[in-house]
């Protein structure tokens, strides 16, 4: 039996890269999808009839989960679409490049709304849903290498993954009883379209390999087998960890 069969699961984020990949590989491991983004177009409508073609139950729904209410509402509207949840992958997060004396507010508020109030919020909507439910369920979490190593001009962002991690570690501890585990992924540097530009630029992409001990960019598909283990029944018994999938590159900056 697939090790998804029956579940159903919510993917935040999830219409291109690290977020599709996982849509696909837990679909295929037997799962059923709600797909989000901020609006349809083709690429999410493409991913969509790909789930289906599998023989899954697959919806998208659009949700800016940088609101309380609408992570909340999200949550809601998979629940409601796939008769209920048994995994959250928070995946959705975003980005902006600024020297630190020079970050807005607005920049500021985007980050942390996106990668921390939504991921708070959404978990928050899971668990409440699983205690009614009285039925056990599992989180992963995607944050970053960044959440340990310093990446100048991303403050917000470095702040913000940082905060996932503590999160993780913290509802480990509350969530136990009501047997829903949470777990936190950290990617390296992973070949999807967010990294476009470094991955056509030699100039950019080969002094960054040269810093990761396996000498390349990840897989998105290699980060979807991590979620898909952490997800599972076969990791029952972890719970407030983070894993780092980065090639090497934490262990490499850690020995300098």
């Amino acid at each position: 039996m697939a090790r998804f069969s029956g579940r159903s699961v919510l993917i935040t984020g999830s219409t291109q890269g690290i977020g599709a990949a996982c849509a696909r590989r837990l679909a295929q491991e037997g799962a059923d999808i709600a797909l989000n983004g901020r609006k349809a177009n083709a690429e999410s409508d493409a991913l969509v009839a790909e789930l289906q073609a599998l023989g899954r139950r697959a919806v998208y729904i659009a949700a800016d989960i940088g609101t309380a209410a609408a992570a909340a509402g999200l949550v809601e509207q998979a629940i409601a679409a796939l008769g209920g949840l048994d995994v959250l992958v928070n995946n959705a997060g975003v980005e902006r490049r600024s020297d630190f004396w020079d970050t807005t507010e607005e920049d500021y508020d985007l980050v942390m709304d996106t990668n921390v109030k939504g991921m708070f919020f959404a978990t928050q909507a899971f668990v409440r849903h699983c205690r009614a439910a009285a039925k056990g369920g599992a989180v992963v979490n995607m944050s970053s290498v960044h959440e340990d190593l310093a990446f100048p001009h991303f403050a917000s962002y470095c702040a913000s993954k940082g905060a996932v991690r503590m999160l993780t570690r913290n509802l480990a501890n509350e969530l136990s009883p009501l047997g829903v585990r949470i777990n936190n992924v950290a990617p390296g540097a992973i070949a999807t379209p967010i990294n476009r530009k470094l991955m056509d630029d030699p100039a950019l992409l080969k002094p960054l390999e040269q810093k990761i001990p396996l000498g390349r960019l990840g897989r998105p598909e290699e980060v979807a087998g991590l979620v898909a283990f952490l997800a599972s029944d076969e990791a029952a018994y972890v719970t407030g960890s983070t894993y780092f999938m980065d090639g090497g590159l934490t262990v490499a900056y850690s020995e300098q």
